[in-house]
C-alpha cells in the first residue's frame, strides 16, 4: 500500500533512536522528507545520512525556546511541515504519594507546553492548505497508568486530553490529531529497563524479560518497524476519516476494549 505522502514534509521530534528513529525511517521510506531531530545534532545528522532525503537538526526540546529553536531549523531546512510527531522521554519515577507541585510543574514542562509550542506554531500552514497530520507517540498509561510513574501518568494522559480536544476543532479543516500507544516494543531504552529491573532484584536479564513477555498475549516485544508502520499509516492520506484517536500498539498487554 502507497501511503500518498510523497513530497510531505515531517518533523519527528526525539528521532535518533527507538520508536521516533523507527517512525522517521517508515516516513522517510513512504518518499516523506523527514527532519530528524536529538539532543545530539552529529548524532541527528547521522542518522538522518541513513535515511531517504533526511537532515538532522540538534535541539534540546524541554530547554528554553527549545520549540521554537527546533521549529526555526525544521523550516529552514524543509519549509513548511505537513506532519509533526510529538515524542520525547518522560519525568523521573515516583509515587503519587510523594508527587508535589514542582514535579507536577516538571511534569508539564516536559511532557505538555513544548509539544503544545510546536502544534501552535505548525497548525496555521496546515489548515491553510487542508492538509495535516498530527501524531504523538505516548505510552498506553494513558489508558492504563503504570506503577512508580507518577509524573509521566499525569503529563501523557494532559497532553492526550488536549490533543483529543484539538482533534474535534480541526478535523474538518482537514488536518487529524491521533496518539499512538506502545507496550513494550524492543527499543534500548525497554532492555535499559529490564536492565535496571535485573540489577534490582537481582535475577538475570533472561529471567526479567521473559516474565516481562509472559504478561503480553503475543508473548513477545513487538519490533520497533512494527511500531514504525503504524505510525506511517496514521500520517497517511488513507487514515483521513481517523482523528481523536488513541491506538494502542502493544501485543495485547493492556487488558481493556
Amino acid at each position: 500500500m502507497h501511503f500518498g505522502l510523497a513530497g510531505k514534509t515531517a518533523l519527528v521530534c526525539a528521532s535518533t533512536s527507538g520508536l521516533g528513529r523507527a517512525t522517521a525511517r517508515a516516513l522517510a521510506e513512504e518518499g516523506v522528507t523527514v527532519v530528524v531531530t536529538g539532543r545530539s545534532g552529529d548524532r541527528a545528522k547521522e542518522v538522518a545520512d541513513s535515511l531517504p532525503g533526511a537532515v538532522g537538526v540538534g535541539c534540546d526540546l524541554v530547554a528554553d525556546g527549545g520549540a521554537q529553536q527546533l521549529l526555526t531549523a525544521a523550516r529552514e531546512a524543509v519549509g513548511d511541515l505537513d506532519i509533526l510527531v510529538l515524542n520525547g522521554p518522560g519525568p523521573a519515577p515516583g509515587t503519587a504519594l510523594t508527587t508535589d507541585a514542582a514535579g507536577i510543574g516538571q511534569a508539564v514542562a516536559t511532557l505538555v507546553t513544548p509539544q503544545n509550542a510546536l502544534v501552535q506554531a505548525v497548525l496555521p500552514a496546515m489548515l491553510d492548505k487542508g492538509w495535516g497530520r498530527i501524531l504523538s507517540i505516548s505510552s498506553t498509561s494513558v489508558e492504563a497508568p503504570m506503577p512508580n510513574l507518577s509524573l509521566s501518568n499525569l503529563g501523557r494522559a494532559a497532553l492526550a486530553g488536549y490533543l483529543k480536544t484539538l482533534a474535534t476543532e480541526v478535523a474538518a479543516r482537514g488536518v487529524t490529531v491521533n496518539s499512538l500507544l506502545p507496550g513494550r516494543i524492543a527499543t534500548p531504552r525497554a532492555r535499559q529497563i529490564d536492565e535496571a529491573a535485573a540489577e534490582n532484584t537481582g535475577r538475570s536479564l533472561h529471567d526479567v524479560e521473559a516474565a516481562s513477555k509472559a504478561t503480553i498475549p503475543a508473548g513477545r516485544y513487538g519490533e520497533p518497524d512494527e511500531f514504525g508502520a503504524v505510525a506511517a499509516f496514521l500520517c497517511s492520506t488513507q487514515a483521513a476519516y481517523i482523528t481523536g484517536t488513541a491506538l494502542r500498539c502493544d501485543g495485547g498487554l493492556v487488558p481493556t476494549l
